[in-house]
């Protein structure tokens, strides 16, 4: 699972889980910023939208109604991180009434059973 690079450091494939909705706590933002921080380690990270989840990555957000800041066009500097692996669960977007369009990056949409086999092939999973 993990690689070693040239230099002999060992790579570990990460994924971050995203289950919680965007706003009201303080996991949507800390996970984001975990995945920037891995990112410039150098680490396979992949990030995984799940649940609730699925809404921190909506266009169109009014958080400043709960007086709270929007932080959902950070994920576009993502890229920029080297983090490219993005995938939304299927299932849950069509839950809640999403599309792929209605998201402010492009993701990977996934069936549920294929989310649960590419978190099995992961090293580490976070989960928030």
């Amino acid at each position: 699972m993990n690689e070693q690079d040239t230099d002999g450091t060992v790579t570990k494939r990460f994924m971050v889980v995203n289950r919680k909705a965007p706003h009201g706590t303080v996991y949507a933002l800390e996970v984001l910023e975990m995945v920037l921080i891995s990112a410039m380690f150098d680490q396979d990270v992949h990030v995984a939208f799940l649940d609730d989840g699925v809404w921190q990555l909506r266009r169109g957000q009014m958080p400043g109604v709960l007086e709270m800041k929007d932080f959902s066009k950070t994920y576009r500097a993502l890229e920029g991180y080297g983090v490219e692996k993005i995938y939304v669960e299927g299932e849950s977007l069509a839950e809640r009434g999403l599309s792929e369009q209605d998201l402010v990056i492009p993701v990977e949409v996934i069936a549920r059973a294929d989310m649960a086999r590419l978190m099995d092939g992961m090293d580490v999973v976070l989960t928030a």
